[in-house]
């Protein structure tokens, strides 16, 4: 019997590693695919590959696209500066305001929680004349404070959302304690129940800088002056060329760089990503 369970535990175990690695296959393979073709020549990436092709990868579109193209490393920066601040923001505020709605009851919350997630269903798109026209007054425009600033509004919801969904999760006991203990609510906040709401800010922070990070109609209609463009502006000269052609081969390497982040950051953060978004799943 010792023997048959053992046989049946490195059966399942096998079924497991091979699910995972065709699950992991389906996600990783589109990005090396992506990865091979930025290496390949301009004229290779247009026509459809061959064998002999990747015995002659070169890092020409990424020397083209460096040299060429503008200061794309200041675009990079540029979306970094946006990205980094919006995810702090909308962390932080997220954070204050899931933290009143969860654990202090005050008249008409549950309306204003809902206007909160009613401003969650509108899309900017819709009313960018109007923003266009506030951020003007406010002196937001060509501003990369300002764009970050927009970006936080617009993800206030979701984090809103996700952070309520986090503090509702925590014992009401353990709030109860630090209050008898004579813990101020703030004191609370940060001693007690940080290291607890600590995947739903993680997963509000994520969310919000690849929003920030990909983002192009906003970065595109409030910024003008070509030195605080961020990345995925700049990758627009690069779609359109010369006359109108398209430069596959340094549009793939620039796909590429805007990937990078994006994916260290998910990866570094993806334990608490997942944790948080079933919190916010669990209770609402």
């Amino acid at each position: 019997m010792a023997a048959v369970t053992r046989a049946r535990a490195r059966g399942g175990l096998v079924l497991y590693l091979a699910g995972g690695a065709l699950v992991s296959a389906v996600f990783v393979v589109p990005l090396l695919w992506e990865v091979i073709r930025s290496l390949e020549p301009e004229q290779a990436v247009t026509s459809a590959p061959t064998a002999a092709v990747f015995g002659h990868l070169t890092t020409a579109n990424y020397q083209a696209l460096l040299a060429g193209q503008g200061d794309i490393v200041r675009n990079v920066i540029n979306s970094l500066i946006v990205a980094v601040l919006t995810a702090l923001l909308t962390a932080a505020v997220a954070t204050l305001a899931g933290y009143g709605f969860a654990c202090f009851g005050f008249r008409g919350s549950g309306l204003v929680f809902a206007l909160v997630l009613v401003a969650f269903m509108v899309p900017f798109q819709a009313i960018l004349i109007p923003l266009f026209v506030e951020m003007h007054i406010l002196h937001l425009l060509n501003s990369l404070a300002g764009l970050a600033l927009f970006y936080t509004a617009f993800n206030l919801p979701f984090g809103v959302y996700v952070m309520r969904n986090s503090f509702l999760q925590v014992p009401p006991d353990i709030t109860d304690a630090a209050q008898v203990d004579g813990a101020s609510p703030l004191g609370t906040l940060v001693s007690v129940l940080r290291p607890l709401i600590l995947p739903g800010v993680a997963t509000t922070a994520l969310y919000a800088f690849l929003f920030a990070w990909t983002e192009f109609l906003a970065a595109l209609t409030f910024l003008t002056n070509d030195s605080l463009f961020t990345l995925p502006v700049a990758l627009i000269n690069v779609e359109a060329g010369t006359y109108g052609r398209i430069n596959y081969g340094l549009l793939l390497s620039g796909s590429v760089i805007a990937m990078i982040p994006c994916v260290v950051v998910y990866v570094a953060l993806q334990r608490y990503y997942v944790r948080g978004l079933i919190s916010g799943a669990l209770k609402g």
